[in-house]
């Protein structure tokens, strides 16, 4: 069958989905461009905020109007937050954020014999066990991505995706690096350790072991791989953490710390688990131990009870932590959340022009980051060519264009020239 995905979402739902285009084509089906026809469209969608569950309706929309005699199929954290919604909207199968290959099943029962709507969702708090699905990457692609925890503790009180995901699960280290060496074996050039929280991994495990555990042990797994973090919560950058983490020559130095405020008391209504202090002396200690590391983080403006006063000091602290990049957002009232109900709800023209001066020192921020390449030898995965110029990225998760031929997944030192807009540019040394 001609089967066609749209993804929505953080890199675990990207993980997720290629981990079901592997199975799909494993069986004997054919993956097709979502725009295009086909015997069944799979959305999976995301529910971390309220303007992505919107979006999530709208494609499904689309989906069934597309293909009324087609099977629409829906999986993912919107639709386990609000099956009834997604069945209303005519889905013929509704999944949840868990159980994939069940759900792949389901599907091809109803491509063979449509039958009654099925929705399947269980109850995301009473998970202990974890998921293993197929890593691996899709021909031309070069970057693997390997889920390696799912689910969440935290309860930050602006985020659904504690109660949509569930408890911490952990993929034990011997499989994970097991994994690692496949995906070598396969050609894959570099590997993303992703998870929901993956500063959580080895929690549920209880063989003492963490997440630095984890790191070495795929490393050391497949050292001709080069291994790149998710997102890291601030508090898991510790001296042990960084000198352990130094001393891998195969760890690409990006380190992805959310921040979200860089105000105490913002920070302490959001119910994050440190405060700037904290969160700072992370930032020094990769200072201390990388050679020009990149930081990126990401940011949320105008929380609940934010004054401008305390956006001030969170401007103030990004400028201090001179951030390589930043992904920010205004804050977006999430049903169901703790946040959604708190006093002080920061009007929407206010939201968005914070958003917009944020966003305004994050890419002069990035600017003199990117300049201060300018003349360096830096080694660059290449991906993909693009209007003449092959472009690839740097440990440092740096976008890299150059002139060059079949560079396809070939890693190469790269003499950086100049900078255009958030674009390195450089000459391939010996080429």
């Amino acid at each position: 069958m001609d089967i066609a995905i749209c993804t929505l979402g953080c890199k675990v739902n990207q993980a997720e989905t290629r981990a079901m285009e592997r199975e799909l084509l494993g069986r004997g089906h054919r993956l097709v461009d979502f725009d295009g026809p086909a015997d069944a469209y799979i959305i999976n969608t995301c529910t971390v905020t309220a303007v992505s569950d919107k979006k999530c309706r709208n494609i499904i929309r689309r989906a069934r109007k597309a293909a009324p005699d087609g099977v629409v199929a829906v999986c993912g954290c919107y639709a386990q937050t609000d099956p009834e919604a997604v069945g209303a909207l005519g889905a013929d199968l509704v999944s949840g954020s868990a159980g994939r290959m069940a759900f792949l099943d389901r599907l091809e029962e109803l491509l063979r014999a449509r039958g009654e709507q099925v929705i399947a969702v269980d109850s995301a708090m009473l998970r202990r066990e974890f998921e293993r699905l197929p890593a691996g990457e899709m021909e031309g692609r070069t970057r693997a991505m390997l889920k390696v925890e799912d689910g969440c503790v935290n309860f930050c009180s602006y985020c659904i995706i504690p109660y949509v995901r569930g408890p911490v699960r952990s993929l034990p280290l011997a499989e994970a690096a097991a994994e690692a060496r496949r995906l070598a074996a396969e050609g894959c050039r570099e590997v993303v350790l992703t998870g929901i929280e993956i500063s959580s991994w080895g929690r549920d495990l209880n063989t003492g072991e963490g997440l630095m555990d984890l790191i070495e042990a795929v490393c050391a797994a497949a050292p001709g791989l080069r291994v790149r973090l998710g997102s890291l919560e601030p508090r898991t950058i510790t001296e042990d953490f960084c000198r352990r983490a130094a001393a891998l020559p195969n760890l690409c130095p990006h380190f992805h710390l959310s921040l979200q405020s860089g105000c105490d008391a913002t920070l302490a209504r959001m119910n994050r688990k440190y405060d700037t202090s904290r969160y700072y002396e992370s930032v020094k200690l990769l200072w201390d131990h990388f050679q020009d590391p990149g930081i990126t983080t990401d940011l949320i403006t105008g929380f609940p009870g934010e004054t401008e006063e305390e956006f001030a000091q969170t401007l103030a602290f990004v400028e201090k932590c001179a951030f390589t990049a930043m992904h920010v957002f205004p804050y977006s009232r999430r049903p169901g959340t703790p946040a959604a109900d708190m006093p002080g709800q920061v009007p929407k023209g206010e939201k968005e022009d914070r958003a917009r001066r944020a966003i305004a020192l994050g890419e002069e921020l990035e600017r003199r980051w990117l300049e201060s390449q300018a003349g360096r030898v830096l080694p660059v995965l290449f991906e993909e060519e693009k209007d003449g110029l092959w472009q690839g990225h740097t440990p440092h998760y740096a976008l890299v264009r150059a002139q060059g031929e079949n560079l396809h997944n070939r890693l190469m030192d790269v003499k950086i020239t100049g900078v255009e807009g958030e674009t390195l540019m450089g000459a391939v040394m010996g080429g």
